[in-house]
């Protein structure tokens, strides 16, 4: 269940005491088609909250707006790392061991810290840790204590995907993200997603700053262990299922990489979403991710549940499908204008479109 209509808009001006800002803010989330969908999800909200207040309090050192989750998430810790007072310690030292304590916690699912696993991962309370994270305090049978926790399971899984790339002669990435994978119980699907987003150059560029450089090697590990896995689950998609294949479209979004997205979809002969609900958030990373390739062949999204909001997102890719099937949706009238719009565009390649059974 996430936000829908004005309740989007409604959250803003809750966030906000000054209205005014509530309003700039949100004009601003507006005007970028891929942020409006990201406040579907309530815990984005909050986050793009976070992060674009110092941007709008401070327009002077105005940030480029993020474009993926996880430069969203990037710049959320880049702010709040350059806003606190730092560690007598290098901060990317702290930021690796609260990165490995975040990472044990999401495979454990482990939400609430308390003294011992801090002093486990040689950390102190302090202003610098305090930043990201939260003190509680808790009732036990001596009394009261003091635990911690991240304001939200996707700051902890973001903080632990950072730590892969700030471990000092780290195992094999690769290995680590096939074994991740195997767990068919999603708890590392928004860490997965991070480990590949961190990958692009752009979205750790802010962080590379106070953090230094992330390494080469595991970026390039990342990108390889991607490429296979795209390969993989567009060949398997029927045995596997869609889901796979879904989740495979939102890591190479954050990964932003064109040539990668160009090498593993364009020379595909289907992309097959057939009979698997897309919501408007899947359809608008699909969409930006079929807008990293020149063409696609065959885009098949029979029954995929797809109505005016959905086409809506779709909308900027279409043109660049050969053959594309809507079969068995719920698009009206409305969204068969929206439709018509991809079949304007100069450059369109549809050549053949299916369209039974949509309430026209």
């Amino acid at each position: 269940v996430g936000f829908v209509g004005e309740e989007r808009k409604e959250y803003f001006h809750k966030f906000f005491e000054d209205q005014g800002m509530a309003a700039a803010v949100y004009s601003h989330v507006e005007e970028n088609e891929l942020l409006l969908t990201m406040c579907y999800n309530p815990s984005y909200c909050w986050i793009l909250c976070c992060t674009l207040e110092p941007i709008f309090k401070h327009p002077e050192h105005k940030q480029p707006p993020p474009k993926t989750i996880t430069q969203l998430y990037s710049s959320y810790i880049y702010n709040i790392l350059k806003n606190h007072p730092r560690a007598t310690e290098s901060p990317r030292e702290v930021m690796l061991r609260a990165g490995e304590m975040a990472y044990e916690g999401v495979c454990n699912r482990t939400i609430v810290f308390d003294d011992d696993h801090l002093s486990h991962h040689q950390l102190e309370p302090s202003t610098f840790i305090s930043g990201f994270m939260m003190e509680i305090l808790e009732k036990d049978d001596g009394g009261r204590r003091v635990v911690y926790t991240f304001p939200h399971l996707t700051v902890q899984e973001f903080v632990a995907a950072l730590a892969q790339y700030l471990t000092p002669d780290r195992r094999n990435l690769v290995e680590l993200l096939d074994q991740i994978q195997k767990k068919n119980d999603g708890r590392f699907e928004i860490f997965l997603r991070f480990v590949v987003g961190l990958s692009w150059p752009h979205t750790s560029r802010q962080l590379e700053d106070i953090l230094g450089k992330l390494p080469n090697a595991s970026v390039c590990e990342a990108i390889s262990w991607l490429k296979v896995n795209v390969e993989a689950a567009i060949k398997q998609s029927e045995r596997r299922g869609k889901r796979k294949l879904l989740s495979m479209m939102y890591y190479l979004f954050e990964s932003q990489n064109n040539t990668l997205a160009q090498v593993t979809l364009g020379a595909v002969e289907t992309l097959d979403f057939s009979g698997f609900a897309l919501n408007p958030l899947d359809c608008a990373v699909l969409s930006h991710v079929l807008q990293l390739c020149d063409t696609i062949n065959k885009l098949d999204l029979t029954g995929c549940y797809i109505g005016d909001e959905e086409i809506q997102r779709l909308g900027p890719a279409l043109h660049k499908c050969r053959n594309l099937s809507l079969e068995r949706n719920k698009l009206g009238d409305s969204g068969v204008k929206r439709l018509y719009e991809a079949l304007r565009n100069p450059d369109c390649k549809i050549q053949s479109l299916e369209l039974n059974s949509n309430n026209l």
